[in-house]
């Protein structure tokens, strides 16, 4: 019976984890529904509040965290630009050179590094802000003043969240592909007429809707889950260290995950449209 009790065991510790992430999966997508309803019912604070709140978190995750996105993309699009071209060239192949950059860069590493760099910048500060709001019971004064903390704190930061990570996404793409060229120009001797054209035809219509379903969808996770880690907090301030360590374990989590799903996804269409599948 030993054997078997053991293995029953964690039989049910699997079972207690798949429910409890479950649960946390659908709590967390219930904030995104009251948080959009609360944003469109809810008129107490004002459009041009919530607009405000936009544009500041716009401003903290996208735009201050643009030098920091220079210096990544430069390197790897340096990187990868350097490695595939040489290792192209060997094979005879270097015209592949667009194909290989559109699906590292664009597809895999873009939204990936962006969704890391904004987690590690805006999401631990997400986190802590809104849990040291409840710890100082800012939260509690929105209540009584009649207005929504899910429209005002919640909303804004998601809206404001995803146009971040979109424009960061696309920002590190740019420079990862035409910077990282730069910075290879110096040792390689590639024409920059050959590589735009390979680029030009590597791209098609489905890596655009790849690069805003992923993008847009981790932007949402991000902040979501920054938010409701935060109003966790009960009073205490020695909470807020931890709920913010949760929310950047569970953010990483959820959108390696979801890229990975995505990514999944898009290739097995396509080789469905190949008809190999």
């Amino acid at each position: 019976m030993g054997p078997l009790r053991f293995l029953l065991s964690e039989i049910d510790k699997l079972g207690r984890k798949v429910i409890d992430v479950t649960t946390y999966t659908l709590q967390v997508l219930q904030m995104v529904y009251l948080s959009i309803r609360a944003a469109i019912y809810d008129q107490a604070q004002g459009l041009r509040t919530i607009i405000s709140v936009v544009s500041a978190q716009i401003y903290f995750t996208g735009w201050q965290a643009m030098p920091l996105t220079s210096v990544l993309a430069l390197a790897t699009g340096g990187i990868v630009i350097l490695q595939s071209s040489a290792q192209l060239s060997l094979l005879g192949s270097a015209e592949m050179v667009g194909n290989l950059m559109v699906v590292i860069i664009v597809r895999e590493l873009g939204p990936l590094v962006t969704a890391l760099l904004v987690i590690a910048r805006s999401g631990t500060a997400v986190a802590s802000e809104v849990g040291n709001m409840r710890v100082n019971r800012e939260i509690e004064a929105l209540e009584a003043m009649g207005i929504n903390p899910l429209s005002y704190i919640v909303f804004p930061r998601i809206v404001g969240g995803v146009i971040s990570v979109l424009c960061l996404a696309f920002y590190f793409c740019a420079i990862a592909l035409i910077g990282g060229f730069l910075v290879t120009r110096f040792i390689s001797d590639m024409p920059f007429a050959f590589y735009a054209d390979s680029l030009a035809r590597a791209f098609t219509t489905a890596d655009i809707w790849l690069f805003l379903a992923k993008n847009g969808f981790s932007g949402i996770i991000i902040f979501i889950i920054a938010c409701y880690q935060g109003m966790l907090v009960s009073q205490s301030a020695h909470e807020v260290p931890q709920v913010t360590t949760k929310a950047v374990v569970n953010s990483v989590i959820y959108v390696t995950t979801f890229n990975l799903g995505m990514t999944t996804l898009f290739y097995l269409n396509q080789l469905m449209a190949l008809g190999i599948l």
